[in-house]
């Protein structure tokens, strides 16, 4: 993919985009969003195929669904009608959170690149339903979502070993998650029985565990 690293190739991108501007500018040209949807559009396949020619390059994954989302995102907002723009965000966002999980899923050891695809993951999804669910709402599952990421982490296949210590945040998240969402739904007065229920009821299943293995 030498193409990738030649700039008279970029250069002749760049001229011919100025000069797509300039026309539709002066209303003689309209198709310059068509172009540049499509440019970007080939500069992800192309980083892309990059690594599909050498799997060591998982960095060029990353640009390479960048730029894919980007030029689909161009392109839905030009040429479909009624698109939705508030979809924007999560086509971007999610677009380059997917990038990270390929990365990982091109090489086990890159265990970290699971954070960043769940956090970008879920800040589009918050993003896309924006104006469809109410602000609380948008707060559990930001806090759902990234709890999530980190209970991913932490049972993820990984040549290093189990990552126990992502329980931890995975855990904090997942519960802040919950007490937002059920305080939405006015049902937080039901959640100290129930914990209380449920602490109660594991603490006799213990004992009773412990005297039969004695």
């Amino acid at each position: 993919m030498k193409i990738l690293a030649s700039r008279v190739f970029w250069g002749l991108v760049l001229i011919v985009g100025g000069i797509l501007f300039l026309l539709q500018n002066v209303g003689v040209f309209q198709g310059s969003d068509l172009f540049w949807g499509a440019c970007l559009g080939l500069a992800g396949a192309l980083f892309i195929g990059f690594f599909v020619g050498d799997r060591q390059q998982w960095w060029a994954l990353i640009p390479g669904m960048i730029l894919l989302a980007t030029g689909s995102l161009i392109l839905l907002t030009s040429f479909v009608p009624g698109f939705n723009d508030s979809l924007g965000g999560l086509i971007i966002l999610g677009g380059i959170g997917l990038g990270f999980l390929f990365v990982y899923l091109a090489n086990r050891s890159n265990w970290w690149a699971l954070i960043p695809a769940g956090a970008l993951i879920t800040i589009g999804i918050v993003a896309g339903l924006d104006q469809v669910v109410s602000d609380v709402t948008l707060g559990s599952i930001f806090f759902l979502g990234l709890g999530l990421t980190f209970a991913l982490v932490a049972i993820a296949p990984n040549p290093a070993g189990k990552m126990k210590w992502a329980w931890i945040p995975a855990a904090i998240l997942l519960i802040m998650g919950l007490i937002v969402f059920f305080a939405s739904e006015n049902l937080l007065v039901y959640i100290l029985p129930l914990g209380l229920f449920l602490g109660g009821g594991f603490l006799i299943w213990r004992s009773l565990r412990s005297r039969s293995n004695a």
